[in-house]
Formats: structure tokens, C-alpha cells, sequence
């Protein structure tokens, strides 16, 4: 696979600190040359990527080629400010370019938005400016990918003193990219030594000694997304491995919204890649059913009630996700003025978008195959990958907790207590 070559960032001199004493690293919003640039090159990237998407998926492989795609892309660099040698592109252009991939590649997607997602943490998290504008650099001149094994759901992992440093145990399941990725971001309750007590985030190379990649993906969806666990035994820890520490904050727990509106924008983006396979497979289907009085489905009304339904829907989420796109800008340049209540706005907005974006994203790519015909379920077409990437994703936290925490907040004022659901 292969695309125009990368993007260069910007010349701007010498390297110097980008992370202010407000802890943030993004400001401003994306103008629509910034936006048009990236959807360019992400819609390169989906090209390439659909050559070989459906037999990717079938043979559930690790997806070692599209995530070199991704590096040569200049899109895993696209959020590092570019005086640290990144893009210096916005969130908003961010989520565009995973929603446009995701109407091909769901799989590679979530990798990438995953990558900045953890790759951010050196900014949420990251204990002063110089550590986190360190991290950023370096992860940029390596052109790294981010993963994690952060899920909060499995046994929390040991990380016990062990002379200067620690030592992890344990293992995480459904740790995204893992397998692919450069680094490996996780937590830990420390236990001894200097951060005794602390819940220390943690950046590991995936090659370090003691962490091994358990290869037990093996689900109906999201085949390509290199998602099985991963396994700590006696990996060391040193401090340079730290990358900051939990201690509650508004702005750290500003993360998991961008988590949740990342999954809202992808549910989108199969919903409208679903839509746009399915109209190019109607308008070829030939024939008509007899009862309809036209020579072709493509002409049918009942095939136009549907598809102006589908679209409908889909049209209405993407302009709510449009509008959470530019406001997470504005949450995350807050930085640590992040109050409660701004991060409480922020992730009632989004758990709205999360309601509509798997209801709609379920329905139309399910409903397709009303106006497409039994032919269109073979193997061979691909269009089922839409449902099933949805139906698998989806699952990853039960959406009917989203619709409770949007009831009890419009009822009662109620906020949910903060988490990496939440």
C-alpha cells in the first residue's frame, strides 16, 4: 500500500517548549484549509487501505502494513505541536480524519485514534512541561504509534518497588494496536519506593523484556485492529519511563471524552461508508422487483424511502459530531482552568453523541442490505464489515449506561462519577 509521501511540518526553527504553565499543548480551533489538508490525506490513506480491506479482515492478521501507512502518512505526528516536530494540527481535524478512514477501515481507525488519544496523556497527565514536551518530541522524530493496556474492566496490574525503579505484573485484555504498536502507555498503583501510593502512568517500548503480546483476538469484528492482550512479567520500570502521575484532575479526566468522541465519529464514519457501498451496489443491481413498475432498483421508491431515511439520520449525527469535534478544541486548551464543570459539559455533550452515533450507525449498517439484495451478502463484497466492526465496537461499554447519565443529568443535574467510561 502506498500514498503520496508525508507532510512535512512547518520550519520553525530550533526546538523549544510547547507545553505552557496551563498544562496544555493545543489552542485555538482548526481553520478549513487545516481541515481540508488532513481529510486529503486521510481519504488517500482509505484508498490505499480498501484495496485489500476485506481480505485483511478475513485473515484476521496484524495489520503491520496499514500502520506503516499510517507512520508514512505524516497522520500519527498530526497532533505533536511543530516546533516538537509534529503537524501542529487541531482536535477537530483529528476526528475528521479518523471518521474518514473509519468509513473503510474501522480497524486502522481506531489505531490511529487510539495512538493520539495515548500519546496525549503525556499531556493530561504529564507531572510538569518539560517531561511531557520530551515525550511529544521524541514520539514525533520517531514517527511512534500509541497503544494501551489500560483496560480498567481486568485485574489491576502489580508495579511494586524494586530498587530505583519497579517492577509490573499482570495482565490487560483488549489492548488495542498493541501488538503493533511503538509504545505501550499503561497505570499502575505503585507500591513502595518514591511514587508509593500514586497511580503512575507509564510509557513501555513494545519490545521491552517481560511484555508479551497474547494474540487472542479473534472476534466477528474490528479483525484488523490488533486487539488481543498483553501480558507484564517482571518488566522493569524505571522513572524515565514515567510519564505522569493520576491525581484527579478535571483536566487529566478530560481524556476519556476525547475517547468517547472518537468512537462517535467511527460509528459515523461505518455508518457513512456503510451508505456510500450500498448506493454503488443498488445502482448496479440490475433488474427490479416486479411489483414495483420501474426497470431498475436503483429507481425503485421503496429504495429511495430507505437510503433518504438512512442518510437522514446520518446527516443529523454528523452535524451533532461537527459540533463536539470544534468544542473539544475548546475543552482541551483550558488546561489546568479546567474546573469540574467544564469537564462535566464536555462529557454529557459527547455521551449524547454516543446514543445517537450506535443507534444510527447499528441501524444503517444493518438496514443496507434492504436495498442491496441477498447478493450483496457474499463474502467477496465486504459489506457486511460494517455491521460487524459496529456490532463489536459498540460493545466495548453498554450504551445504555450513556442514555441513563444523559436522563439523570437533564431530570436531576446528576453527573456521573468520573472514570475511563465516564
Amino acid at each position: 500500500m502506498t500514498i503520496a509521501p508525508p507532510i512535512s511540518p512547518a520550519e520553525t526553527g530550533p526546538a523549544e517548549a510547547s507545553v505552557a504553565a496551563d498544562g496544555s499543548v493545543w489552542r485555538g480551533r482548526a481553520d478549513a484549509s487545516e481541515i481540508a489538508r488532513w481529510t486529503t490525506v486521510a481519504q488517500g490513506v482509505a484508498a490505499a487501505l480498501a484495496v485489500d480491506v476485506v481480505e485483511r479482515d478475513r485473515s484476521n492478521a496484524l495489520p503491520d502494513a496499514p500502520v506503516h501507512l499510517l507512520r508514512d502518512s505524516g497522520l500519527v505526528d498530526l497532533l505533536v505541536p511543530s516546533e516538537l516536530g509534529g503537524q501542529g494540527a487541531h482536535w477537530e481535524t483529528a476526528f475528521a480524519v479518523a471518521r474518514t478512514i473509519a468509513r473503510v477501515d474501522a480497524s486502522v481507525a481506531q489505531i490511529l485514534g487510539y495512538s493520539w488519544l495515548n500519546q496525549a496523556c503525556a499531556v493530561f497527565y504529564g507531572a510538569d512541561a518539560e517531561t511531557a514536551n520530551g515525550w511529544l518530541r521524541r514520539s514525533a522524530r520517531g514517527h511512534w504509534v500509541w497503544a494501551d493496556a489500560f483496560n480498567p474492566v481486568s485485574p489491576d496490574l502489580s508495579f511494586v518497588a524494586d530498587g530505583d525503579g519497579y517492577r509490573l505484573n499482570g495482565r490487560k485484555a483488549f489492548a488495542t494496536g498493541a501488538a503493533v504498536a511503538d509504545v505501550v502507555i499503561s497505570g499502575a498503583v505503585a507500591e513502595g519506593g518514591a511514587l508509593d501510593g500514586q497511580l503512575v502512568v507509564f510509557a513501555l517500548d513494545r519490545g521491552r523484556s517481560g511484555i508479551r503480546q497474547l494474540g487472542d483476538w479473534d472476534n466477528i469484528g474490528y479483525r484488523a485492529s490488533a486487539s488481543g492482550g498483553v501480558s507484564f512479567e517482571d518488566v522493569i520500570v524505571t522513572r524515565d519511563d514515567v510519564v505522569g502521575i493520576d491525581r484527579d484532575l478535571p483536566f487529566s479526566a478530560v481524556v476519556t471524552p476525547g475517547v468517547q468522541l472518537l468512537f462517535g465519529n467511527i460509528y459515523l464514519g461505518i455508518a457513512e461508508g456503510a451508505l456510500a457501498q450500498a448506493a454503488e451496489l443498488a445502482r448496479k443491481r440490475p433488474n427490479s422487483w416486479f411489483l414495483s413498475g420501474v426497470e431498475r432498483y436503483a429507481d425503485d421508491p421503496v429504495t429511495h424511502r430507505v437510503f433518504g431515511e438512512l442518510v437522514s439520520r446520518t446527516a443529523a449525527v454528523e452535524a451533532l459530531a461537527d459540533k463536539l469535534n470544534r468544542q473539544y478544541d475548546d475543552a482541551v486548551a483550558l488546561g489546568h482552568a479546567t474546573t469540574a464543570e467544564d469537564r462535566a459539559a464536555i462529557e454529557l455533550a459527547v455521551a449524547r453523541l454516543k446514543v445517537v452515533s450506535t443507534e444510527v450507525g447499528l441501524e444503517v449498517a444493518s438496514r443496507v442490505f434492504e436495498v442491496t439484495g441477498a447478493s450483496s451478502t457474499k463474502t467477496a463484497t465486504g459489506l457486511d464489515l460494517h455491521w460487524r466492526n459496529i456490532r463489536t465496537h459498540s460493545l466495548h461499554d453498554p450504551v445504555d449506561y450513556k442514555r441513563i447519565e444523559v436522563g439523570a443529568h437533564f431530570l436531576n443535574g446528576t453527573v456521573q462519577p468520573v472514570s475511563l467510561y465516564t
